[in-house]
């Protein structure tokens, strides 16, 4: 059964090297190798604007069951890619660190979608998205560019990577919901 591995690339060369790997491995030694990203949104010239960012930079994600020939065939390369190791060993990401990936996502789509967030006094709950309910791997947040920052294990180390999070002040929140009601009603 095919598993998750890590593979380290030049960070920025992310999209590039997927690519290159997914048409230089062959498919039955590497059936998806991607980038994964999360969903955003960024304010330009006052208004916001839906983007994507990497989720992890740096790293890709290859689903195989042949980490070793993946391996070969990254060394055959000339751009710098490696699959990484735990203990000298070729290691698979554990089921809890790929779940949070794989349960917002979806093969050949790899975009955690944007969470929302409703700010209660010196708290953020976080009312719809991925990050429901993982509130607690959340180290930082940060409003103004509707992202937060969490820390997780992956492959043995402590990895921290960011995700979109739009935070509404209470009143905002109670606005959108009773304008979303409102259109809900009119159809």
């Amino acid at each position: 059964m095919p598993m998750w591995y890590v593979i380290q690339v030049i960070n920025g060369r992310e999209e590039l090297m997927a690519g290159l790997i997914s048409r230089v491995v062959p498919s039955d030694v590497c059936q998806e190798c991607f980038s994964p990203k999360f969903a955003t949104e960024m304010k330009v010239r006052g208004r916001w604007i839906p983007c994507e960012r990497n989720l992890l930079p740096g790293y890709l994600i290859a689903v195989t069951d042949q980490p070793k020939e993946l391996q070969r065939c990254l060394s055959a390369l000339d751009e710098f890619a490696r699959v990484l190791t735990q203990g000298g060993a070729f290691a698979p990401l554990a089921k809890e660190e790929t779940s949070f990936i794989d349960t917002y996502t979806k093969p050949h789509d790899r975009v955690v979608p944007m969470s929302l967030g409703i700010k209660e006094g010196d708290h953020v709950v976080v009312t719809q998205g991925p990050l429901v309910g993982h509130e607690g791997l959340i180290r930082e947040i940060n409003r103004r560019k509707s992202v937060a920052y969490l820390e997780f294990n992956l492959c043995g180390r402590r990895v921290s990577t960011r995700v979109g999070l739009g935070v509404l002040s209470k009143e905002k929140w109670l606005m959108r919901e009773f304008a979303m009601t409102r259109s809900g009603a009119a159809e």
